[in-house]
């Protein structure tokens, strides 16, 4: 159920009707709107018959939500969410484009691609320091070490940090360098781990798992924002089909569904989602073209020798400067901008 504040309720009308919900053993989540609060109440409602929040002041209306994942759903929240981190509005009018190399590898390498991206427009730094990989033997990252080297480029760049935290036990540390969480495909169900990064304020990036429906993976940011975290932001990936020419299949269809599902902000991975280069720049501005608030790219200026082997879905940096330039008339065309 979804409580409607009116326009000019006040805080102390506001936190009554928080207090009423929780009496009862419910929970509330407060959402502040440009023009209503809007509380969310999960729970059995039932327990609310004999506490009727109607009669409340400064109660508008009461509505229920029928979609299962109730936070994440447009039917609790209209208009859109907007995730600030590092100064930058991510679902907004404008797009945000975060960009680097699958692995931090070195401080001159993290540190170089950094000053490539910015030049070219990008507001963020992607790197992994832990490395999620399908066999034992690959390469899994540096850890700590690779979360200071990620330091060292914001400190040269300004550029905010996006790094993948893995496990729960991992969200302090990583936290303690990231401005934003990025929890890869292989974990959208790690559901101990969705509640850890629940618990914090900063920034979550959820992908997609490669088999999951759209409803899987709102109802995996449901388990997110019913700890507290409203600071989700959805990821396209990609996901596994019979097709076999790319690495995964970019779903573009899940663009416009989330946007109509979903008030929450939704990226896309076009470097995961085709697994080969010449394909990220066409499926970038076709994701933006879907309705996209941004994109999360992989860039290195050595793909040839990239410790991880995904250097052949990796831009090189004239290749992204050339994919922003075109992303800038793009961005243009739909009313949006790009820095």
């Amino acid at each position: 159920m979804v409580i409607v504040m009116k326009p000019d309720a006040t805080q102390t009308e506001i936190q009554k009707v928080i207090d009423r919900v929780e009496a009862v053993g419910l929970k509330a989540q407060k959402t502040v709107g440009e023009q209503h609060t809007i509380i969310g109440v999960i729970g059995d409602k039932t327990k609310l018959v004999n506490q009727p929040i109607e009669s409340l002041q400064g109660v508008d209306r009461t509505m229920p939500i029928s979609a299962p994942y109730k936070l994440a759903s447009r039917q609790f929240r209209n208009e859109p969410t907007v995730v600030v981190s590092n100064g930058i509005k991510i679902g907004g009018k404008q797009l945000v484009v975060m960009a680097g190399p699958c692995a931090v590898e070195s401080t001159e390498q993290i540190v170089q691609i950094a000053q490539e991206i910015k030049k070219s427009g990008a507001t963020f730094i992607r790197g992994g320091a832990f490395k999620p990989r399908t066999g034992p033997y690959s390469f899994h990252g540096f850890g700590e070490s690779a979360l200071e080297m990620l330091t060292a480029a914001k400190e040269e760049t300004g550029l905010g940090i996006v790094t993948e935290v893995m496990t729960p036990r991992e969200v302090e540390l990583v936290g303690e360098y990231t401005d934003i969480f990025q929890l890869g495909t292989r974990n959208m169900q790690n559901f101990y781990l969705l509640r850890e990064v629940g618990k914090q304020p900063k920034p979550v990036i959820l992908k997609r798992g490669f088999s999951s429906t759209i409803e899987e993976w709102l109802l995996a940011a449901e388990y997110i924002l019913s700890e507290g975290n409203q600071n989700v932001i959805l990821c396209e990936r990609g996901i596994r089909t019979f097709e076999t020419h790319t690495r995964n299949t970019l779903d573009l269809n899940a663009i416009p569904a989330i946007k109509e599902l979903s008030h929450l902000p939704i990226i896309s991975d076009p470097s995961h989602g085709t697994g080969i280069r010449d394909y990220v720049a066409p499926m970038s501005k076709a994701s933006i073209a879907a309705g996209a608030d941004g994109l999360i790219l992989e860039v290195h200026h050595d793909p040839d020798n990239s410790m991880t082997g995904d250097g052949v879905q990796s831009l090189l940096p004239d290749q992204f400067d050339e994919l922003m330039t075109d992303l800038r008339k793009l961005a243009t065309a739909i009313d949006r901008s790009l820095i």
